[in-house]
């Protein structure tokens, strides 16, 4: 296993991580194609065993058991000191008001619901999953500062957002001597390419981590585009976020396909080796429930792509329609946010 920093930080990490949104109750996943407990361990085991020691879940994952089913695991696997255990907050765990979003008191709440189900005195990375429209970015950016001071998270990161909406949470926590973001965990993979014109850049330029979410397009770059799995067929938000591209992602998975059939591996390998290639990612996150599909992602860190290959693998890419950032009301309340009309 290959080890880098995690950004600007002295923070050692994986060149994988073990995404466990794979892992939960499938009973209050939303969701049927998640492993239940017993079936999730084993992937813990072979992850470690591989020498990954990133692992990222959300307290909004099966409605919390994902962090419980983590916590448990790597209590009984890992010693805590050698592992990174990364979560996040921001959705809503019940449709009430303050039970989700970025407010002081909501995130509060959530680091301190998420400790006690991980099972851990701290939290190694605490990200907000989404920009919260309804809170001021001063009172976010003060309240994980406090957070980070009180000893409860090491460090914190960011996901999906505008680049703009990400400069600005940097800027007002410099200009306050708060803590500062150190890794951004957007989607990025063949087939949606959109962070490369002005999240990339910017993280590249500020020494951000970037941790991308759905390197493999939800299993779409690991298989013929017509064949479907238990996912496949289960996945909502599959079809929400790659919906609107279908033909363009067609064309992309079939030049994948005759590029890995050339070099005789997996389609896997040859799509997690071209964004392990790309400038500025850090460690793409991986999911997986079955065995093989951990295989697929550390033999992928072998696969060396041609200037030309990678050119290939590229030229077909269309501009797609941005999707994944923004985030649903938290609770589904109608609430006035001050200033609006």
């Amino acid at each position: 296993m290959d080890y880098v920093t995690l950004g600007r930080t002295g923070l050692v990490v994986s060149r994988l991580c073990l995404g466990c949104m794979s892992y939960g109750d499938a009973g209050r996943a939303g969701h049927g194609w998640v492993l239940p407990e017993e079936e999730s361990l084993p992937f813990f085991r072979q992850a470690l065993e591989a020498g990954i020691n990133f692992f990222d879940t959300a307290n909004a994952y099966s409605s919390g058991t994902s962090e419980e089913y983590t916590g448990r695991a790597l209590r009984k696997l890992a010693r805590r000191d050698e592992i990174v255990l990364a979560t996040k907050a921001f959705m809503p765990w019940r449709r009430a008001p303050n039970t989700g979003g970025n407010s002081r008191k909501a995130l509060f709440q959530a680091v301190d619901d998420s400790l006690k189900r991980l099972g851990s005195d701290y939290i190694d990375l605490y990200q907000i999953h989404r920009w919260d429209v309804g809170t001021p970015i001063e009172e976010t950016m003060e309240a994980l500062h406090d957070i980070v001071k009180s000893g409860r998270v090491r460090y914190i990161g960011a996901s999906s957002m505008s680049a703009w909406q990400f400069a600005k949470a940097q800027h007002v926590a410099e200009r306050n001597g708060w803590t500062r973001f150190v890794s951004m965990q957007p989607q990025v993979n063949l087939i949606y390419r959109e962070e490369e014109r002005e999240m990339i850049p910017l993280c590249i330029d500020q020494g951000v981590a970037v941790i991308p979410w759905s390197p493999l397009a939800r299993g779409r770059l690991t298989r013929p585009w017509a064949e479907e799995t238990n996912r496949s067929q289960k996945d909502q938000f599959q079809a929400v976020i790659y919906s609107k591209s279908e033909e363009n992602d067609r064309e992309v998975v079939e030049t994948l396909l005759a590029v890995a059939a050339e070099k005789g591996v997996a389609p896997a390998y040859v799509a997690l080796a071209w964004l392990l290639a790309k400038p500025g990612i850090t460690a793409p996150i991986v999911g997986a429930t079955k065995p093989r599909h951990l295989e697929d992602a550390i033999a992928a860190l072998d696969v060396r792509l041609s200037a030309d290959e990678i050119a290939r693998l590229e030229a077909p890419y269309r501009p797609h329609a941005v999707e994944g950032v923004v985030a649903p009301p938290q609770t589904g309340l109608k609430v006035k946010v001050e200033g609006e009309a």
